[in-house]
């Protein structure tokens, strides 16, 4: 193995136990580079245990100083960005270019975080003579992520600077299928400065994540997966009494008119649907095409043909995530559907034991195959035609998940129309992806999302706190009022 066993990291050390352990692998050539421990229910015993004796202290220091740590981590991502991009490349199989960007949007994330002691100024009013109204904002206490495979280092990143600088102690379980990111993440807060036991790793599988939803030490969970993951987080940890807010699997619609720029519209479809494997839950799955289009899918055809695989196009996670993709394309052309560009049977020299499917557009797809309905989670994407716009939107508000939808049209009267129907909560014109960019909130609608506030940004302030409403009186002259 090219690396040592990851280990989980509690009260600030790296340590290791009792466990059964599963096989890393490098998703471009299949080798495997480490292995991973499949902790217990204990482990987060201990974690939790750590964490509480940690929070009084962390919580009680001034927001103006816990963010210091903050700006200091930012610093380090920056300084060891090389590193931290390599690293998400080996064990997810992003190009250096799709790795280097997780990274960049972790230091945005970061400097939003920095930015919190401004937002979360607490409100006073004088509400009566000499009587005064204040609100002022609380950590809850231990909190826990569980984070998913597609984004090692971004996804960690949405919550913990943002729960941790707002005073809470962050317990993280990322995928036992790229450990490795977390466990530098945790080695670069301890380096900026971040108390023993304020943030803590716990490796493993579905025990892990049972036991996260059942202790009565954590006060609140955020998720991010499968919609069918999700549902069993948010249920569980809910039915535990904890906050939670658990984001779910995604089918993203592109609606494109006859009007659309064609040269934007064909490179925009075809990076977003393409861009990190498709493994990713803004990524376009289906594209409404809206009357006569032919034009511009003949152009997304031209630019899928640019995007080769081992060089501008990385691997899907696994030999079983290649197999189940291949297998949604299969069905579809066996139903009817017109396969324009292929990506099945994708083998890269020098990487013949890599999971690589290269892009792939379906033409003629109708809303009942399976392709259409479920999260491919690949570099796959459907063409579903329609006659008009109406039509279009009846097919993107069908579907279960409401993540992100776009559309593409030169027209500002169009494009508003879309944006106020479409059922998502995240909407775009011309944007392909259309993620908001910091303090703008990360949050999808429908089963894409289960919980109430959204996970970044000044959405994810309400779920990491709680408000203390403060009404104080000491003008005795004032004499009795209805708030005596």
């Amino acid at each position: 193995m090219k690396y040592p066993e990851v280990r989980n990291y509690l009260a600030g050390d790296f340590v290791a136990g009792d466990h059964r352990y599963l096989d890393v692998s490098n998703p471009a050539d299949g080798s495997v580079i480490s292995r991973v421990p499949l902790s217990s229910r204990d482990d987060v015993d201990r974690a939790v245990a750590v964490a509480r004796k940690a929070f009084p202290a962390w919580s009680a220091l001034p927001i103006k100083e816990r963010v210091q740590v903050f700006y200091r981590y930012r610093a380090l991502l920056e300084e060891n960005i090389e590193e931290l991009t390599a690293l998400v490349t080996e064990e997810n199989g992003k190009v250096y270019a799709e790795a280097k960007a997780e990274i960049l949007k972790s230091m945005e994330l970061t400097e939003f975080a920095c930015s919190l002691p401004q937002i979360t100024a607490g409100e006073v009013l004088e509400v009566s003579r000499g009587v005064e109204c204040r609100i002022e904002r609380f950590p809850l206490g231990v909190v826990a992520s569980i984070a998913p495979f597609n984004f090692p280092n971004m996804v960690p990143n949405w919550t913990i600077p943002n729960a941790i600088a707002l005073g809470n102690c962050l317990i993280l379980k990322p995928s036992e299928l790229v450990p490795m990111s977390a466990n530098r993440i945790a080695e670069l807060l301890a380096e900026a400065g971040l108390p023993e036991g304020v943030f803590q790793v716990v490796h493993g599988g579905r025990d892990v994540v049972e036991a996260i939803c059942d202790h009565s030490g954590i006060e609140a969970i955020s998720f991010v997966g499968s919609t069918k993951i999700a549902k069993l987080v948010y249920r569980r940890g809910s039915a535990n009494l904890k906050r939670v807010l658990a984001l779910g699997g995604a089918k993203n619609h592109l609606i494109v008119m006859p009007d659309a720029d064609p040269e934007m519209t064909s490179s925009n479809v075809v990076a977003s649907m393409s861009g990190c494997a498709g493994q990713r839950c803004m990524a376009a799955s289906v594209m409404v095409a809206v009357s006569n289009t032919d034009h511009i899918i003949q152009r997304m055809i031209d630019h899928a043909k640019t995007v080769v695989p081992g060089e501008n196009l990385g691997p899907v996670i696994s030999a079983e995530a290649k197999k189940r993709i291949e297998r949604y394309i299969t069905e579809a052309e066996e139903a009817g559907a017109k396969v324009l560009v292929d990506g099945r049977n994708t083998v890269v020299p020098g990487k013949e034991r890599g999971f690589y499917i290269g892009p792939t557009i379906i033409d003629h797809v109708t809303p009942d195959m399976r392709i259409a309905q479920e999260e491919v989670f690949g570099p796959v994407i459907v063409i579903i035609r329609t006659s008009d716009l109406d039509q279009a939107l009846a097919v993107e508000n069908a579907s279960p998940y409401g993540n992100a939808a776009s559309v593409f049209t030169e027209s500002g009267a169009t494009a508003r129309y879309v944006m106020e129907r479409a059922s998502a909560g995240m909407v775009g014109v011309n944007v392909g992806v259309p993620v908001p960019r910091e303090p703008f909130s990360f949050g999808g609608w429908n089963e894409s999302r289960f919980g109430v506030g959204d996970i970044t940004g000044r959405g994810s302030i309400e779920f990491w706190t709680r408000s203390k409403k403060m009404t104080t009186k000491w003008n005795s002259e004032h004499g009795v009022n209805w708030m005596s």
